[in-house]
């Protein structure tokens, strides 16, 4: 029976490019996943978009003599037209100024306000000496109260993962210029989060499927749970729908507050431009449905306990009670899927320190299958991982190259040759059986780690089925059986049986590949789909329009399940399906991302 599927993906922030490190974590993992789940036959709803409000964007604005709009306008684009090229297949990736999210998250915001789980308080934040404008927590850095290390946000601490206050660093400076901020008085509402603690822990005991690091850092979490501010500072943000506020003109929401509620807003952008409003409902408010939430694990806290608290509010279900808000009960995420850091020399990626490859340089010259392959077979998923060329270079080279694109090339360039089709069995030996049987079984198994979203394990399944039949041609040396037709087709049609199968089982991981394997075995139309850039209009601004990511996946025909293959199917020669790499460049890297000396 088809489940309903929502895949929600982290918000990439729109204040520059986004380099191989960001779609490590939110991007890739997330797109083999909802690949997996289509051709499972589930329906999925995968939504996402850039996150422009908030200090970072002012900022680059500033560094760039652009309005803060301006440059979430341009870097808006650059990221849609990057992810879409990766082939990231969302149904909307849409962005945070829109009309419809303005309208999402005031309207949850009220839903918590009328339940009592939001209060006003007076704080101290941090403002810059230099600018007057306000710091957000992410952008203070100083030594951690608690634990002493240097390196803690103002918001929390990655080192004891304790969650933090500017006001309470030792020595903080800002990230901007390196200066020391003034803590001035103002007031500002707060999220009450420890009204959520008790709901909180007997959620969190629930999902025991959990990665343990994400579970394990969650709930330890739970025992020091401070009200967080929602609101800052600021005049570019969400307006506050309320009396005494709504007119103050330095007054918005604060960024993470609307960002995480992007996921709801998305949501309901994709139905509303789908014709039916209340379609999203189906992903939401269905008991059945399954939630699933991709990040890098810097953002855990704001999936496994932020926004898991908003939702708990919005339905009157924190400690507090309350009545359910107008968006109805809303789920709470099945899973919450981290990956940790893809690395660079052992440092992590950053744009503002240089150690970066930006995705849109890493697609015009390698094109989008080598990086989603690197990522899904050696990338981040449970542990920090240092990318190196030379590894890309290997794994590019002995496994796509050697290992898949051989066994696609020389088994139909052997079928072509001597047949011009596929050729017909006659009378299959045990070993033909057996190669076939280990390709169908690997259904069960590769689905059930993607299911998992175990990516490493899933497509080293997937890659030892390649192996076998490899293995299995060079035994069987069907190029030495010119007297022997029969024998010779039988090997040949078992070997591209599990060429079939095998693409079917790297569909996901790589999908531009897979369709072109698809025309090679003599298939027509769309294996599988693709996403497209489109220009729409804002449904609820006049005159303003921006690009979104989205595409019809329900025709696509790659489907989760070994299917015979048709003999007498017509094929042409092939070419190559992945083109090697000279080896120099796992010593040099390329020229926009030399290795340093």
């Amino acid at each position: 029976m088809s489940t309903h599927v929502l895949t929600a993906v982290a918000w990439p922030y729109a204040n520059g490019p986004r380099h191989i490190g960001h779609v490590s974590g939110f991007g890739v993992p997330s797109d083999v996943f909802s690949r997996y789940q289509r051709m499972s036959g589930n329906r999925v709803l995968m939504i996402s978009g850039t996150d422009e409000h908030g200090t970072p964007i002012l900022v680059q604005a500033d560094k760039e003599g652009l309005g803060a709009r301006e440059t979430a306008d341009r870097y808006n684009r650059v990221i849609a037209e990057d992810l879409q090229g990766l082939g990231l297949s969302y149904d909307l990736f849409t962005r945070t100024v829109t009309g419809n999210h303005y309208k999402v998250v005031q309207e949850l915001f009220l839903a918590l306000y009328r339940n009592g789980y939001v209060v006003p308080r007076t704080t101290k934040g941090a403002v810059s000496p230099s600018t007057g404008r306000t710091l957000p927590d992410r952008y203070i850095e100083g030594t951690c109260p608690i634990c002493g290390y240097d390196g803690a946000r103002g918001d929390q601490c990655d080192n004891c993962g304790n969650q933090l206050d500017p006001v309470d660093l030792i020595n903080p400076r800002s990230r901007i210029n390196g200066e020391k901020p003034e803590f001035i008085e103002t007031e500002h509402l707060f999220l009450d989060l420890p009204a959520f603690a008790q709901s909180l822990g007997e959620w969190l005991s629930t999902r025991t499927e959990w990665r343990p690091n994400v579970l394990k850092f969650s709930q330890n979490l739970l025992g020091d749970l401070q009200p967080r501010a929602i609101t800052r500072d600021l005049d570019w943000g969400v307006p506050i729908p309320l009396d005494g506020w709504r007119d103050q003109p330095m007054k918005r929401f604060y960024v993470w507050f609307d960002a995480v509620i992007g996921y709801l807003s998305a949501s309901v952008e994709w139905a509303r431009r789908s014709g039916d409003p209340d379609a999203w409902k189906a992903w939401w408010c269905s008991e059945d449905a399954q939630s699933f939430y991709f990040m890098g694990k810097d953002n855990i806290v704001f999936h496994s306990l932020i926004w898991p608290s908003l939702l708990l509010g919005q339905n009157g279900q924190g400690d507090k009670g309350g009545q359910v808000g107008t968006f109805g009960a809303l789920n709470l995420p099945t899973e919450v899927v981290s990956s940790e850091f893809l690395t660079m020399s052992g440092s992590k990626f950053s744009t503002s320190r240089g150690t970066v490859i930006y995705v849109g340089d890493f697609l015009r010259e390698f094109g989008p299958d080598t990086l989603r392959y690197f990522i899904s077979v050696a990338g981040p998923e449970t542990q920090d991982v240092d990318f190196t060329w030379e590894e890309f270079v290997r794994r590019v080279n002995f496994e796509l190259a050697n290992e898949w694109g051989n066994l696609v090339n020389r088994s139909i360039a052997m079928a072509h040759k001597n047949v011009g089709a596929v050729p017909a069995p006659t009378a299959p030996q045990q070993a033909d059986e057996e190669l076939k049987a280990l390709a169908r079984n690997a259904f069960d198994v590769v689905g059930g780690h993607l299911g998992r979203s175990r990516f490493k394990a899933a497509i080293g399944e997937a890659m030892r089925v390649v192996s076998a039949a490899n293995k299995y041609l060079s035994e069987q040396e069907p190029w030495k059986r010119k007297d022997d037709p029969e024998r010779r087709d039988t090997i040949l049609h078992t070997a591209l049986q599990v060429v079939s199968d095998a693409n079917r089982l790297l569909t996901p991981f790589i999908p531009h590949a897979a369709q072109k394997v698809h025309e090679l075995l003599g298939g027509k139309g769309v294996w599988s789909a693709q996403p497209e850039l489109r220009e729409v209009d804002d449904l609820d601004i006049a005159a303003t329009s921006y690009p979104i990511i989205t595409g019809d996946y329900a025709a696509e025909q790659a489907r989760w399940e070994s299917m015979p293959i048709e003999v007498g199917r017509p094929l042409e020669k092939p070419t190559p399906l992945f083109a090697k790499l000279d080896p120099k460049l796992g010593e040099t890297g390329p020229e926009w991302a030399p290795i340093a000396d």
